[in-house]
């Protein structure tokens, strides 16, 4: 028979998929899937996604606005993977993508069937919970293949590692 394993079998490497930009809430997911994995492990990813709207310029300008994205969707997955480690050990995936933020989200979700959970907090402003979490609930139930966890923006870090 040998060493071979069925699919089913293999060990899985269960992803909570956070999505990275510079609103105060972002550290509000990041917490709770930092916690969840160090707890129950697996591995958090972190997504930041650079909107390919603001490149509709002359060549060396969209070049150069590109590069600019770039460099601050990596310092910002650089600064929340600092953060995570400071939690403890674990495994954290960074990933940049260009285009818009909910396709680029399913687009990797499907690409990548270890990502089990996508972990969003709920926007502070009083214009509602933000645009990632009504892109995704607004559509309803089949908006995406795996479950959504959504992290009430004024909950405290204590509040949410007791969560996990």
């Amino acid at each position: 028979m040998g060493n071979t394993r069925h699919a089913a079998e293999r060990e899985y490497n269960r992803k909570f998929l956070v999505v990275i930009d510079e609103t105060e809430e972002c550290d509000r997911a990041v917490t709770f899937a930092a916690y969840r994995v160090k707890r129950t492990g697996g591995t958090v990813v972190l997504l930041s996604i650079i909107g390919n709207e603001q490149f509709q310029h002359w060549l060396g300008v969209e070049d150069i606005l590109r590069a600019e994205s770039l460099a601050k969707a990596e310092e910002l997955l650089d600064e929340r993977a600092r953060r995570i480690a400071e939690i403890g050990d674990i495994n954290v995936e960074k990933v940049v993508r260009e285009g818009r933020k909910a396709e680029e989200i399913e687009a990797l979700i499907n690409e990548d069937d270890e990502i089990a959970i996508l972990v969003l907090a709920a926007g502070t402003s009083s214009e509602g919970p933000g645009p990632l979490v009504s892109a995704f609930v607004g559509r309803g139930t089949n908006a995406l293949t795996i479950p959504v966890t959504i992290i009430p923006a004024g909950m405290s870090d204590e509040r949410i590692i007791s969560l996990c």
